[in-house]
């Protein structure tokens, strides 16, 4: 199991729901963070906590509908000087149910795409090239295991989008100490997932953090957080390794 202590963390949607929870166990296990929210200051709560328990922190703000601000929260990072090795993009939005499916606008397909896709892709790419650089990394984009849902059109099909760009991008890794691989977080009763969701935030742990613990050099695998409920991180580790396959061109949540 790869240790995590010491290295550096990015989590996007850090202020709260699934990014909050992500954010408080890395620093648990030693790791420094970079955290976003739409403003620095939405992360003042977590940027508290994770730093009393020993780990450097820094926030920053980020609309990530808007791709000036995403180059721009990316630029700021670089600033930092620091080495990121791992990556969780985990923010994104639901930004509506049309209870009329067929009067779905075309800027829910807009919103949703810019950020589920986008900007995910954007930080993607980014750390990507420095990852190459040192031959190592660990990068988790988060996807939805929505399905048959016309009703939630924009958003899912953001995230299917994202699901292939991310998997097709990861086989030209496997095999590497750089490690993309998608999680699902389950419907968690988030902002996003709303109150009559049947679980938890915390149920989401430790399987939205497992991609970035493996150490078997496989790239390309979707993580579920409801295969590993119940587990300590060590036996999800152990799980992730020996029985999630790597993606061959079809997804199955």
């Amino acid at each position: 199991m790869l240790e995590v202590k010491g290295r550096w963390a990015l989590v996007t949607g850090a202020a709260r729901g699934i990014g909050y929870g992500v954010a408080k166990y890395m620093a648990e296990h030693g790791c420094n963070l970079i955290l976003q929210s739409r403003t620095a200051a939405h992360c003042g709560k977590v940027l508290e906590e994770v730093r009393a328990l020993g780990v450097e922190a820094v926030a920053f703000g980020a609309e990530l509908s808007d791709t000036e601000q995403v180059e721009n929260l990316l630029s700021e990072i670089d600033d930092l000087g620091t080495r990121v090795d791992i990556v969780f993009n985990n923010a994104g939005v639901q930004v509506a149910y049309r209870t009329e499916p067929l009067e779905t606008p075309a800027v829910d397909y807009e919103e949703s795409f810019r950020i589920n896709t986008i900007a995910p892709m954007m930080i993607t790419y980014h750390f990507l090239k420095k990852m190459e650089e040192t031959g190592f990394g660990r990068i988790i984009n988060t996807t939805s295991g929505i399905r048959l849902e016309p009703e939630q059109a924009g958003y899912s099909a953001s995230k299917a989008a994202l699901d292939k760009v991310t998997m097709d991008l990861a086989s030209k890794y496997n095999g590497s100490d750089i490690c993309i691989s998608l999680t699902d977080p389950g419907w968690c009763r988030t902002d996003l997932g709303g109150p009559s969701a049947p679980n938890p935030p915390e149920s989401s742990l430790p399987g939205v953090v497992v991609g970035a613990f493996i150490s078997d050099r496989k790239s390309g695998r979707c993580f579920c957080a409801s295969d590993f409920y119940d587990l300590s991180l060590e036996e999800a580790v152990e799980r992730a390794e020996k029985e999630i396959p790597v993606y061959t061109g079809t997804i199955s949540l």
